[in-house]
């Protein structure tokens, strides 16, 4: 059953001027460069904003906001929503909405942490198996050696058990400028949803897978592959039994639903 309705599939508001974002089952995906969106989540850090939150979708998390409303409603309630896969500008082509850059965390880390060094803001590594957090922000430092890694934790915890409450703690006591949560979704959105308001910070930013690839312990898809689209060929190759689900079920699921949207779409504005 979907949480969407109908309109969902429509792009931005049309009388707010030039489109700023994408609605891909009625999620906001913005559609700025990600050197700008860059720029944009770095200047948010000391404007007195609270804590803003930045997440990111793909075919994977769509299809979970499907199903699951909570998290459907912490992506529409996120500061900004940036796409991070291909499945979703093939979704924005079949619905006749504007397509947004993709911008890949592999790829935005090293923009991320060079801004950081030479901002000298802070940065806080949360999620992944333990020791995994640690191994990045290593690697990290040893291309950005100024960069302020305020604290790490592996994301093997229950949301709102004591040893959670006790990363708050640690988070709060080091006060980064931006935390990053890497636990998958939608774990990390909930966590962001259930902790957002009482951390000490001002960018909550969900990372999904991000600390494997940064640590080295997953290796990335050949470039000839990313490129085209193909990326998930390769981690169902290297991941078998973890990510077969996803691809092999999950891939047709999120292209029904998207033709389906099309379709819907189609007959709205016919």
């Amino acid at each position: 059953m979907s949480v969407i309705d109908d309109a969902a599939v429509t792009s931005a508001t049309p009388d707010t001027g030039p489109n700023t974002t994408s609605r891909i089952f009625g999620i906001p995906i913005d559609l700025a460069r990600p050197a700008d969106l860059l720029e944009r989540i770095t200047g948010w850090v000391g404007d007195g904003g609270g804590a803003r939150r930045v997440m990111y979708v793909n075919a994977h998390v769509l299809n979970q906001s499907q199903e699951n409303p909570e998290l459907h409603k912490a992506l529409t309630e996120a500061d900004l929503v940036y796409c991070d896969g291909y499945g979703v500008r093939l979704a924005a082509k079949a619905m006749e909405a504007e397509v947004p850059h993709r911008m890949t965390g592999a790829d935005w880390v090293w923009g991320l942490s060079s801004l950081c060094e030479t901002q000298e803001l802070s940065v806080y590594l949360l999620g992944g198996d333990p020791g995994v957090a640690a191994e990045a922000a290593e690697r990290l430092h040893r291309w950005y050696p100024r960069l302020r890694i305020a604290g790490t934790h592996h994301g093997y915890f229950e949301i709102g058990s004591e040893h959670g409450q006790r990363v708050v703690e640690d988070i709060n006591a080091r006060r980064p400028d931006i935390v990053l949560v890497g636990m998958g979704s939608p774990k990390q959105e909930e966590w962001v949803g259930r902790h957002g308001d009482e951390l000490d910070t001002d960018v909550l930013w969900t990372v999904g897978a991000l600390f494997d690839y940064v640590s080295g312990r997953v290796p990335r898809a050949p470039a000839w592959l990313s490129d085209n689209g193909l990326e998930w060929i390769f981690r169902l190759a290297i991941e078998p039994n973890r990510m077969w689900r996803r691809y092999l079920l999950g891939n047709p699921v999120f292209v029904s639903r998207v033709m389906t949207q099309a379709r819907r779409h189609h007959t709205v504005h016919s």
